[in-house]
């Protein structure tokens, strides 16, 4: 369960992160694209804890 929460501590850091950044950058600027992207893998390892968890 503490993983979990960890999970989604980070997820909401980093979703802060890049909306600060975007605010700054234009959407399509690599420092942009780098957030989601670290974003995105972040979501992706949630995703597939929550799934071998469920198995």
């Amino acid at each position: 369960m503490a993983n979990h929460s960890i999970f989604l501590e980070k997820i909401e850091a980093y979703r802060q992160e890049m909306l600060a950044i975007s605010k700054q950058y234009e959407l399509t600027s690599p420092t942009v694209v780098e957030s989601s992207r670290r974003l995105d893998e972040l979501l992706n390892e949630y995703q597939d804890a929550e799934r071998f968890k469920s198995i």
